[in-house]
């Protein structure tokens, strides 16, 4: 979940989907500035942080991108448990990685997790002249479900940074501010001689 602190606020943040799908490249897009062609499969999860100042507060995120191989299937809940925000990630190439971001919808959902925000991700649109899964059919599925879509690319950064931003904007608007100071209770003389027996 996310935790407040005057103007800052600490929030995990959850990438599922399908191995290939290109998560590991959006979130060091996103944090470091990079992109690789050939980016190793991730084992398990890798945990990244990033701090994002917007104008009404400032988002440190905790990232956990998980492994999109099936046999690391069983450890997402316990990267997803407690998550502010969830990117499920596909292939605009690959039907079966939509078919796949399908199921990871429904295993969120099924989970009950009180996940503030939730983001459906059309990944690789560089390679646009292969596309598998049309924009519509993304958009379609994500507003049926109650998700945010965007379309994206971790090779030409396109709506990588604004994807993280829409995030930390919808953290910082769910979050509500904590009050400071001290709560005055005025009492009038009557409550008081009431306090008070022989006054």
């Amino acid at each position: 979940m996310a935790r407040r602190s005057n103007k800052n606020i600490q929030a995990k943040l959850v990438l599922l989907g399908d191995m290939g799908t290109g998560k590991t490249s959006l979130v060091l897009r996103f944090v470091k500035g990079q992109f690789s062609d050939y980016q190793e499969s991730t084992i398990g999860a890798a945990f990244f942080t990033q701090v994002l100042s917007l104008n009404e507060a400032t988002i440190k995120f905790d990232i956990w991108d998980t492994a999109g191989q099936e046999r690391y299937h069983s450890l997402a809940p316990m990267y997803y448990r407690g998550a502010a925000a969830a990117v499920v990630v596909y292939d605009i190439t690959s039907s079966e990685s939509f078919e796949r971001a399908k199921k990871w919808v429904q295993e969120l959902q099924r989970r009950g997790n009180l996940i503030l925000i939730t983001f459906l991700v059309a990944n690789k649109v560089d390679l646009e002249e292969k596309r598998k899964v049309g924009n519509e059919e993304g958009e379609l599925y994500a507003k049926e479900n109650g998700m945010s879509f965007l379309e994206t690319s971790a090779k030409t950064a396109q709506n990588v940074n604004e994807l993280f931003y829409e995030i930390a904007k919808g953290i910082a608007k769910a979050v509500p501010s904590r009050t400071t100071g001290i709560k005055l209770h005025i009492r009038t003389q009557d409550s008081r001689r009431r306090l008070f027996c022989c006054s």
